[in-house]
């Protein structure tokens, strides 16, 4: 586990006066008051679950690299109050967009709405990233917001603007350790069987990532033998498809082709994954369907608005897998990349399984460029 520094200053003085919830107030002039327990120094998930709340209500996070540190506030949700107190506490500020991190700078009278429009279209000239402005744009991505990233430069001491401002403060190693930590906080929480029209004998488990967010689904077909490879379908969530039906990608029907076909071999595993829009939630997805009525093609949306064209990480199936007594699979899958990356994680894949589903005038495109963009075995 990659250590991470004490997320606030008051933790020291809580721990000596051996008090679990009543704290000294900071400053009248900080941004944010926390009530902090008696444990010792916070986990990677923990600093990073709480920096994630403070972006999203645009209060600024500290994020340290040795002897240098940056404020950090995100493009999209940012306030004309969060602007203000980033002029006020750091230095110059400019942007970081993309995965690619791209520092553009920013006017000085630039508004909290010029910024806020600038998450969405990040584009003009710019200059290379620090270590701090991958973790800042990272930051801002685990909070499954446009990976556009204001930031501002810290010249005096981290530790004592996070004292006196009462500032969130984690370090770029604490950033990057994030989603291997969620991976290896996974835990199953609850299960029940649960008929389904295509099979009555179906289990479903519940799995919590360790931030406590929505879980993971194991949904369980029959009574498959942990002792064979067991057929095997990774299926992203995707509200759109699975639920309202949408004819603009073929997830809904890949997902129930997949139980009926496990129903039809005597039994199977659907890991029903909470990675919307391939890892980047139904907000940003709803905004590359924007992108792609203009003509361009999935990938590419995925791209414009600054992510990769895949965010997912599929080392949490490999944990439900092992959790479920299983260490070979044979892959219901038309992507190549999940072969890999169950592979990579340990998980012996004895046999690819085509999964095509008919193509409607809707999803061809889509169907076309994962194919031709993506390497899908269509």
């Amino acid at each position: 586990m990659v250590s991470t520094r004490a997320l606030h200053p008051l933790d020291q003085r809580v721990r000596r006066s051996d008090m679990t919830m009543t704290v000294e107030p900071p400053p009248v002039s900080s941004l944010a008051i926390r009530l902090l327990d008696a444990a010792p120094s916070p986990s990677i998930v923990r600093a990073v679950e709480r920096a994630i709340s403070d972006l999203r209500r645009s209060v600024p996070v500290l994020i340290t690299e040795g002897l240098f540190a940056a404020l950090v506030l995100p493009a999209e949700t940012i306030t004309e109050t969060g602007l203000q107190a980033m002029r006020r506490l750091g230095g110059r500020l400019h942007l970081v967009a993309g995965s690619d991190a791209r520092v553009l700078p920013v006017p000085d009278r630039a508004s909290a709405q010029w910024l806020n429009a600038k998450a969405e279209e990040p584009t003009g000239p710019h200059t290379a990233a620090s270590a701090l402005d991958l973790a800042a744009v990272a930051l801002v991505k685990h909070a499954r917001l446009l990976p556009v990233a204001l930031v501002a430069t810290v010249a005096g001491d981290p530790a004592v603007l996070a004292r006196t401002e009462a500032l969130l403060s984690l370090e770029t190693a604490t950033v990057f350790g994030f989603k291997p930590a969620l991976v290896e906080g996974l835990t199953r929480v609850s299960e029940a069987r649960v008929p389904v029209k295509a099979v009555e004998d179906c289990r479903i488990v519940a799995f919590r990532p360790a931030d406590g967010d929505d879980e993971h689904l194991a949904i369980v077909i029959g009574s498959p033998d942990p002792a064979l490879p067991v057929l095997t379908r990774l299926h992203s969530s995707c509200i759109t498809g699975d639920v309202l039906g949408s004819l603009r990608c073929d997830c809904g029907d890949q997902l129930q082709g997949a139980i009926a076909a496990m129903a039809e071999a005597g039994g199977g595993v659907v890991l029903y994954l909470n990675q919307e829009g391939r890892g980047i939630g139904i907000a940003n997805k709803l905004r590359a369907y924007r992108i792609q009525d203009t003509g361009v093609d999935t990938v590419e949306a995925n791209l414009q608005l600054g992510f990769l064209a895949d965010e997912r990480d599929f080392g949490i199936a490999a944990a439900m897998l092992r959790d479920l007594g299983f260490g070979a699979v044979r892959l219901m899958t038309n992507n190549p990349e999940k072969l890999s990356e169950l592979t990579r994680h340990g998980i012996t894949v004895s046999e690819h399984v085509p999964h095509r589903m008919v193509a409607n005038q809707h999803n061809q495109a889509y169907l076309d460029a994962k194919r031709e963009r993506s390497g899908h075995m269509l």
